[in-house]
């Protein structure tokens, strides 16, 4: 009986060990999944810092705000290469408040002339377009420029309705009675000029002074006074624009033409059966602007955009540039309305 007592008091006493292990685990793995959801939750408190992160990030955004003028440089940049106005305009006369009236000739390439765009569209060009606009942009003026025959551009700055001319102009005491010049910014050269199929005819100038000879030059220009002066036997043909004299050539019917050598060399590329023969005497010291007589301040301000652009090597690339365009296509004289 007391064996049996004992190995019942034995069973209670294990199953009551049980139970207190029991109870004792349960609180364990309780608190343990408590830690695991409690470290779990505080997790995104972690990556809070991340948060922190981008808020950081948020000066860059202000950084590219303080770059935002950089989509300015182009225009910085270009006024580096844009001369500063240096003359203000209340102290220049001209015919029109603020703009600079300009006559040209644009059948004069590489001077100037209409060169085709790769749209089809004609624009004014050349050496002396380029340096207008610089001459205009120096002086903070607008540049106005009107396209005419050349004898015209003598005579709308004579009669004072244009404030400068350009078109290769030679200075001349003559002109100097009706006009002002600024400095000479080129150095041009006079030639005479045949065809291929007629260069035998004209060993050399002197050849040209004959009466069976018709021998052309553009109307009221230096050309035209050489081939007075030069051939005064030979049947002078004066003609509006050099285009004509090119055309009367090709088609044989004028003999030979007085030409400023640049004019010459640029149509030649264009017109291969020219043949330029020989130089011109000419006592001269290269082209200039013609400016409206008696407009003092104009010709300083004038003079000193010009030596600007010569020492700076603009100049230069103005007439390379000139050079390749009228290489190109262009049109030849005045454009009709």
């Amino acid at each position: 009986m007391k064996k049996i007592l004992a190995i019942a008091l034995a069973a209670v006493m294990a199953a009551s060990l049980a139970a207190c292990s029991s109870s004792s685990s349960a609180p364990a793995a309780t608190t343990a999944a408590a830690a695991t959801t409690a470290a779990a939750t505080e997790a995104p408190k972690t990556e809070a810092p991340a948060t922190e992160a981008a808020k950081t990030e948020a000066p860059a955004t202000e950084a590219a705000k303080t770059e935002a003028p950089a989509t300015e440089a182009p225009k910085t940049e270009a006024s580096a290469e844009k001369p500063a106005a240096k003359y203000d305009s209340s102290k220049i006369t001209t015919i029109t408040p603020g703009k600079l009236t300009l006559a040209t000739s644009p059948d004069f390439a590489p001077y100037e002339f209409y060169a085709i765009d790769k749209d089809g569209t004609p624009h004014l060009a050349g050496f002396d377009m380029s340096l207008a606009q610089y001459i205009a942009d120096y002086l903070g003026l607008e540049l106005e420029v009107i396209p005419m025959d050349f004898d015209g551009t003598i005579m709308e700055l004579t009669q004072k309705n244009v404030d400068m001319s350009m078109a290769g102009y030679s200075i001349t005491e003559e002109r100097k009675e009706v006009m002002d010049f600024s400095i000479v910014y080129y150095g041009g050269a006079q030639s005479f000029v045949t065809v291929e199929s007629k260069k035998d005819l004209f060993p050399d100038l002197a050849a040209a002074n004959k009466a069976d000879l018709t021998i052309g030059a553009q109307v009221g220009s230096i050309q035209a006074g050489l081939a007075h002066d030069n051939c005064p036997d030979a049947d002078i043909i004066e003609m509006a624009k050099v285009t004509d004299l090119i055309a009367e050539l090709v088609t044989g019917k004028m003999d030979g033409a007085f030409i400023e050598t640049a004019v010459a060399e640029s149509y030649q590329k264009n017109y291969p059966e020219l043949h330029i023969v020989c130089d011109v005497p000419f006592d001269s010291e290269g082209s200039a602007a013609g400016i409206s007589k008696g407009n003092e301040e104009l010709v300083k301000g004038v003079n000193a955009a010009i030596e600007e652009c010569i020492s700076s090597g603009q100049f230069d690339q103005f007439v390379e540039e000139a050079k390749a365009l009228a290489e190109g296509e262009i049109i030849e004289g005045l454009i009709e309305e």
